[in-house]
């Protein structure tokens, strides 16, 4: 990484740190999104699609159930407390 390029990376992280919560939200909203429409560009893991080959199979032999999104949050947020 060159000098300029540091420099420019020190700033926007000031930058940053001097966002209200709000502002960093729709920051990383604006982020996601423009990373979004560029998604062809986003290499996942192989680990990835074995974790996913797996997880299908265990469902299909019964032994994973889904777990509806908002039960799943609450039980994460259970064990980081």
């Amino acid at each position: 990484m060159s000098v300029i390029e540091r420099y420019s990376a020190a700033m926007m992280t000031q930058t940053i740190e001097r966002m209200s919560w709000d502002e960093k939200l729709r920051t990383m909203e604006a982020l996601w999104a423009s990373l979004s429409r560029e998604e062809d560009r986003l290499q996942s893991p192989a680990w990835h699609a074995e974790a996913l080959a797996l997880t299908a199979a265990r469902h299909a032999a019964g032994h994973e159930q889904p777990v509806d999104w908002a039960d799943a949050k609450r039980q994460l947020r259970k064990r980081a407390e």
